[in-house]
């Protein structure tokens, strides 16, 4: 059906592509999220706050990554955090920190900026007469945040999250280009090794397709149940 089309080389990488490539991209992809989360969340708070200057630092620092191709902060910080961390440790070498470290802080500080985001819009959703709330029954500005804001935040921007997370999930094939073998990684070595650059990069369209086809309706499906609620 597809002349000169080697269906046979999907086959027998396809246990490598999967336990090794699919294996990366989905861990750096759990931790970049989870990260991303933690800081966007903290950036979030601080930009919503009444200090002027900590809501500056914040507001830069999500307008700087929202500013700047992913690819250029990828090269940033893989050449940049080796050195960063010789002059915290006070070593007189750059430290070693490898493709897979260097890529899980690239997209965790990436990402908090674009998760900073969804958070403040899901924190400004949450009525002020609840905030007040919290404060007559005597509770501070972290605690009314972590007991009454928070939970109804992530509840209101869990699709908007998940969304996000399945970018994430496509961005990571960017990490090939410092010889991190992700998914695509491992793709694009067979395709080398093999000269089969079609299949190999038709394949992992499909598998990035499917994956992510499949998750956003999930997120659909999610979301309509989330609107029932409310």
């Amino acid at each position: 059906m597809f002349p000169g089309y080697d269906f046979d080389v999907i086959q027998r990488s396809a246990g490598y592509l999967f336990r090794e490539g699919m294996t990366f991209t989905v861990t750096l992809t759990l931790l970049a999220m989870a990260g991303g989360i933690f800081f966007g969340t903290l950036l979030a708070m601080m930009r919503l706050s009444k200090f002027k200057v900590t809501a500056m630092l914040a507001g830069g620092y999500v307008n700087l990554m929202r500013s700047v191709p992913l690819l250029l902060v990828i090269f940033w910080f893989f050449f940049l955090v080796p050195y960063l961390g010789a002059w915290i440790i006070g070593a007189k070498e750059p430290v070693k920190v490898g493709a897979f470290l260097s890529a899980v802080i690239t997209f965790t500080m990436f990402e908090a900026a674009y998760f900073c985001e969804i958070m403040r819009a899901g924190i400004q959703s949450v009525s002020r007469g609840q905030v007040s709330a919290g404060y007559a029954l005597g509770l501070d500005y972290w605690q009314t945040m972590g007991k009454i804001v928070l939970p109804q935040a992530f509840r209101n921007m869990t699709p908007v999250l998940l969304t996000q997370t399945i970018i994430l999930f496509q961005d990571t094939s960017l990490v090939y280009v410092i010889s991190a073998t992700d998914f695509l990684g491992a793709a694009v070595k067979i395709a080398n090794r093999d000269y089969r650059l079609v299949e190999m990069y038709t394949f992992v369209a499909v598998v990035y397709f499917i994956i992510s086809f499949g998750l956003s309706r999930l997120v659909r499906v999610l979301q309509s149940r989330i609107a029932i609620i409310r």
